[in-house]
């Protein structure tokens, strides 16, 4: 949750870059370059902001840094006196660094926070295997030939080889799709649902690009101002066609590339602030005040807006059929009350991850700032939901009311 400290506590929406696949547009840049165009749009000559924090985050490790929210700080050309920290938590990496940058406002000054984050599916770097790569420290710390020949004798071929990260669960070994494959099938979730879903989610981001609802949202890069996802030609029948991408043994598999977030090239960053703080951003920018559903008495129909990160169709899927399940409620839950039936209506209004993209340290600033804009179109007091789940069983979920 993001705590009130005896003080309101403000998102702004900010930008991101377009979303891009692996290795399309955007796979020259890796993360820090990425990262920099937007802190620059964000804070640069025409914006004129300056923050007191900067949270950033990237889920996939990079050994050419340790603190990415400070190279992307340097790199963007902001002063170097601003404390600038990263965070990671998976695919909720950069809204947890809105919660994070939340807790620290109000104290010592600090009023308004820069946060975000990236992911360069194209420019993951490739390690050597744990016991290849204690040999190879060994071996530059030995002080003499007869040392270093010794260790020769130590060295087995089977630990000369290549670690390359996998999208998977270190406890289990499973990937978050075989994970969500299993989830489909306790729930017993249809393909059918999922294509129908993921086919709703692509129209609405085409329709949203249309309209120009993400044109003040997005920062070009590599010469690129759209998201290059989003099909127009998608229809019930091609997603059909789609071959299971995680369970393709049992001939019960569902989940396709055409209803799963696709691997994904991009970054984004948002604005935290208190009431003094967001005072300094420009008058145009989209507003909200979070606040957790969990700690207000609220059913399901009272939120006018839910934007839920669509990490896979079959996930969004069952997470709404156990927000929907009295018995979940009761026992996984501890939650008595009946909520309602789930207001489908109003789920991504224009687009989720399925269609847009998933930059695993991009996804919670980019779905923050969405939500944010959407709900200023709001009447006075609507309310959002902005859900994101995470690798290891875990997620993060907040309340944003209009104001």
């Amino acid at each position: 949750m993001i705590p009130m400290n005896a003080h309101e506590l403000w998102l702004a929406a900010g930008l991101r870059t377009p979303f891009a696949r692996v290795d399309g547009p955007l796979a020259r840049l890796d993360a820090v370059e990425l990262s920099v165009p937007v802190v620059r749009a964000m804070t640069g000559p025409q914006a004129a902001v300056k923050p007191d924090l900067v949270v950033w985050g990237t889920v996939i490790p990079n050994l050419g840094y340790s603190n990415i929210a400070r190279e992307v700080q340097i790199e963007a050309g902001l002063e170097q006196t601003i404390p600038a920290f990263s965070t990671v938590l998976a695919c909720s990496t950069s809204m947890v660094a809105a919660f994070e940058a939340a807790g620290m406002l109000g104290h010592g000054g600090k009023e308004l926070a820069l946060v975000g984050g990236v992911e360069s599916m194209s420019r993951v770097q490739i390690g050597l295997s744990q016991n290849f790569s204690d040999w190879l420290r060994r071996f530059s710390q030995a002080r003499s030939i007869a040392q270093r020949l010794g260790l020769f004798g130590k060295l087995r071929v089977r630990d000369i080889r290549l670690h390359v990260l996998a999208v998977a669960n270190r406890a289990t070994g499973k990937s978050m799709g075989e994970h969500c494959e299993e989830m489909a099938k306790t729930w017993n979730i249809a393909r059918e649902s999922q294509d129908k879903l993921a086919l709703a989610s692509h129209e609405k981001a085409v329709a949203g690009q249309k309209s120009g609802f993400f044109d003040d949202l997005i920062v070009p890069a590599e010469g690129m101002s759209r998201d290059g996802f989003p099909r127009a030609d998608t229809d019930l029948e091609r997603l059909a066609k789609l071959q299971p991408a995680f369970d393709r043994t049992s001939g019960k598999g569902t989940i396709t590339a055409g209803n799963a977030s696709p691997l994904t090239d991009g970054a984004a960053g948002l604005w935290v602030a208190t009431g003094a703080g967001i005072k300094r951003l420009p008058g145009s920018v989209p507003r909200a005040i979070p606040r957790m559903l969990a700690r207000n008495a609220v059913a399901y129909h009272d939120i006018a807006l839910w934007e839920i990160h669509e990490a896979f169709a079959a996930q969004v899927l069952c997470n709404v059929a156990a927000l929907e399940s009295a018995d979940f409620r009761r026992q996984r839950a501890g939650v008595e009350a009946n909520l309602g039936k789930f207001p489908w209506e109003r789920l991504n209004p224009h687009g989720g991850s399925v269609a847009l993209g998933h930059p695993f340290g991009a996804t919670g600033a980019r779905i923050l700032s969405q939500a944010v804009k959407e709900l200023a179109a709001m009447p006075k007091g609507s309310r959002a939901v902005v859900s994101i789940c995470a690798d290891g069983g875990l997620g993060t979920v907040a309340l944003l009311q209009a104001e």
